[in-house]
């Protein structure tokens, strides 16, 4: 998983940048405050976004699916 805040006023900007470039089979979703989550299980990974869309780096986490 993949998370990050957008700059002010920078959060469609920021969208529009991760559809571009999460892999086809990622899950990409927005947040009302501004914050944008990548959600791929092909653990592809997300390349670093310009500096001017974001507020802070973003966080990555690694999950492993738990069988029911």
């Amino acid at each position: 998983m993949w998370e990050v805040r957008a700059a002010d006023g920078r959060a469609e900007d920021l969208a529009s940048w991760a559809l571009a470039h999460a892999a086809p089979e990622a899950n990409v979703y927005r947040s009302a405050d501004g914050r944008v989550v990548v959600i791929d299980e092909t653990d592809a990974g997300m390349p670093d976004p310009p500096p001017d869309l974001v507020s802070r780096p973003p966080h990555t986490w690694r999950f492993t699916p738990v069988q029911r």
